[in-house]
């Protein structure tokens, strides 16, 4: 009887140690998830940034300025920062892309304390998935009127003429709405991490 209860007793002490042995395990491998996002999304908001920051397209257009000339050949660039939507979706990828690169720092400097530092960048990550939400959604609205132009306010559409400027802002639109999702992600995941360390 007493050797069955030192068997119990001894196999409760091994439980506790596996449980102790899963949970870091499981803490290393949501750091490495972490880390393995943060790093995208890092690339995702420069690339973005640089590709929309350097492209430029220089045409030769045809403008008429009376209905009994003939039209004049006038070159015409198109640059980012001409347009007030894609500048600041360009500030907002290189905001994003600041921040991620600091996020990931700070990570690797806590690994392992336990400290108020995880509510902040929980709600940092909020904040950049607003801005990237919001900076994408100005740039895509921009983006759609070049491509279409509006008969309503007589604007015409551009991208038949800037052709590799609009596909290489479109690149740009669509590596910032993944970056903007892959900080959702992270803010997914701190929920459930929060939620497993409350119960």
């Amino acid at each position: 009887m007493e050797s069955q209860s030192q068997y119990i007793g001894s196999n409760s002490g091994m439980d506790g140690v596996d449980q102790k042995e899963g949970k870091v395990a499981n803490q290393r491998k949501a750091g490495t998830c972490e880390s393995i996002l943060r790093i995208l999304a890092f690339m995702l908001t420069l690339t973005a940034a640089v590709v929309l920051g350097v492209s430029k397209q220089t045409e030769i257009v045809s403008v008429k300025i009376l209905p009994t000339l003939p039209p004049i050949d006038v070159p015409a660039t198109a640059k980012w920062h001409y347009l007030s939507a894609f500048v600041y979706f360009v500030v907002a990828n290189a905001i994003a892309c600041a921040y991620a690169a600091f996020s990931l720092v700070l990570l690797f400097a806590n690994r392992g304390t336990k400290s108020s530092l995880g509510l902040v960048i929980i709600f940092l990550d909020q904040l950049m998935v607003a801005l990237l939400f919001s900076c994408n959604g100005a740039a895509a609205a921009i983006g759609l009127m070049g491509y279409q132009g509006n008969s309503h306010v007589q604007w015409n559409k551009v991208c038949n003429v800037f052709g590799r400027f609009c596909n290489h802002a479109a690149a740009a639109i669509v590596l910032s709405l993944l970056a903007s999702l892959v900080f959702m992600y992270l803010v997914g995941l701190a929920a459930l991490g929060l939620h497993r360390r409350s119960k």
